[in-house]
């Protein structure tokens, strides 16, 4: 596969993070752990998801403090979410992410 610009890896980024909340892995620690970005890189993808019409908000913990908790889609807008499931891992192999057993480890 060629070398995706700028906008193809922010676009198939957001899509695959999008993709990780759905299937469960939904904390900034979890993302970070599933794809090596910096936390930064993580915080700033969840903020832009709203840019894709993607509504995900973070739900604290109840009883916790220090924003413990997990991020949740509540709408994909036009983004098909099954389509993002089927090419999840053409989405990872292109952003160069581990694969999620490397990640787990």
């Amino acid at each position: 596969m060629t070398s995706l610009n700028k906008t193809q890896s922010s676009f198939y980024r957001r899509l695959y993070v999008a993709h990780l909340i759905a299937a469960g892995t939904d904390s900034v620690p979890a993302i970070v752990a599933a794809t090596g970005m910096p936390r930064r890189t993580a915080q700033d993808t969840l903020s832009a998801l709203a840019e894709l019409d993607i509504h995900c908000e973070f739900e604290p913990a109840p009883g916790q403090r220090h924003n413990i908790g997990h991020y949740v889609i509540h709408d994909w807008g036009p983004i098909d979410p099954d389509w993002v499931a089927s090419h999840a891992e053409r989405l990872r192999l292109a952003l160069g992410y581990p694969s999620p057993e490397d990640s787990a480890r």
